[in-house]
């Protein structure tokens, strides 16, 4: 079993200086298990942490870490893009989805969510499922995006799918001055929960798709779809859909694939899906700035999920949801302006958009908490 002591530091300190921009990093722990955890707290200005937790069998503690700080600090982002009271964490466990999963390690790791009492709040992501949580349920309140029968809000897929379809009509707002999805063709990679309901949302539309899956099923139903709509379907080679001749390249599958391979091969104008850690580095996103590719910042556009399981703790209301995820189709419009008034990349523009917003929320927490003293108190 490996401990935070195998992972290699340059001096003792090293760990604490990468985890510098961190409010608190939990390593979790129980042999009787096997659970091997890590949650990292980013940032809690705008309210609790809330993140996913991810399941994958990391080659190391230091992997695993590294995931788990980069992914925290993405939702501390995401959260203020999607204005919602929330600040980023993430967790990620070590093991393999496919062998390592039990009930009672979920369990646990619903012991160690309850232990920071509200700090962090989680659910599915990568390797886990509504019914891994299900279980952690059982032992601590502060899980979301449970199934509707156990309380929570359901299927996330829905706002996700609704939150791109809003972010691509913003983009062909800007791009061809007018929102409409149809007659625009799209190269869409992965139809998966997301990619599917994407794609069939834009055929309704009379679109026209390039589509590529790993899964043959998927491919003939969507070519099955199709033919019932207005729009038309053509099936590709994974390796080919970067080559396509289509307006906007759609990523709703794998992370890191806008990467100098990628890049060189693209022949459409605009970049929009719900694929997470689409740039492969943050430079990624300058090389499409000068390649006059416009860039939808992926954690802004595929935040419907993020909505959704924000709102359930307010009660559910799909309408609500629904309604606020409208506001991606202007967030992603404001991203596109800053970045050509700046003359910056758009990712470069939506982190400085979320760095303004997360400093205004410190701003009125830290004036709420001062002039809500007594004035009598010397603390």
């Amino acid at each position: 079993m490996e401990s935070v002591n195998s992972i290699q530091l340059s001096n003792d300190f090293e760990l604490f200086e990468r985890m510098a921009q961190h409010e608190q990093v939990v390593f979790c722990n129980d042999p009787s298990t096997g659970l091997r955890a890590i949650i990292a707290i980013h940032n809690t200005t705008g309210g609790p942490a809330l993140g996913g937790c991810r399941m994958h069998p990391y080659g190391s503690v230091e992997e695993a870490l590294e995931d788990a700080l980069r992914l925290s600090k993405g939702m501390s982002y995401k959260c203020a893009a999607a204005d919602v009271d929330f600040g980023g964490g993430k967790a990620v466990i070590i093991g393999d989805p496919k062998s390592d999963k039990s009930p009672e390690l979920f369990r646990a790791f619903g012991q160690f969510v309850n232990s920071l009492n509200g700090r962090f709040y989680t659910g599915t992501d990568m390797g886990t499922t509504m019914e891994d949580f299900i279980q952690a349920s059982k032992e601590t309140p502060y899980i979301v995006g449970l199934p509707a029968a156990y309380g929570g809000g359901g299927d996330s897929s829905i706002p996700t799918a609704a939150g791109v379809l809003y972010g691509i009509k913003a983009t062909n707002q800007r791009l061809f001055g007018k929102p409409d999805l149809g007659g625009v063709t799209y190269a869409i990679q992965g139809l998966g929960k997301v990619g599917a309901k994407v794609a069939v949302g834009l055929l309704e539309e009379g679109a026209h798709l390039f589509v590529t899956d790993i899964s043959n099923e998927s491919l003939r139903t969507i070519e099955e779809i199709a033919a019932t709509t207005p729009g038309s379907v053509k099936v590709v080679a994974s390796d080919e859909i970067y080559s396509q001749e289509a307006d906007i390249f759609v990523p709703c599958a794998l992370g890191g694939i806008i990467n100098d391979q990628t890049i060189d091969q693209f022949k459409v104008k605009a970049i929009a899906g719900s694929a997470n850690n689409q740039l492969l580095h943050d430079t990624h996103g300058t090389k499409l700035q000068q390649r006059g590719i416009l860039y939808a910042p992926d954690y802004i556009i595929n935040s419907g999920g993020l909505i959704q399981v924000a709102d359930e703790l307010y009660g559910i209301n799909h309408a609500r949801v629904l309604a606020k995820t409208k506001h991606i189709y202007d967030a992603i419009l404001e991203v596109y302006e800053m970045a050509m008034n700046h003359g910056i990349s758009t990712m470069e523009a939506a982190n400085k958009m979320c760095e303004k917003r997360i400093g205004y929320k410190g701003n009125r927490n830290r004036f709420f908490t001062v002039a809500s003293k007594p004035k009598w108190s010397f603390r």
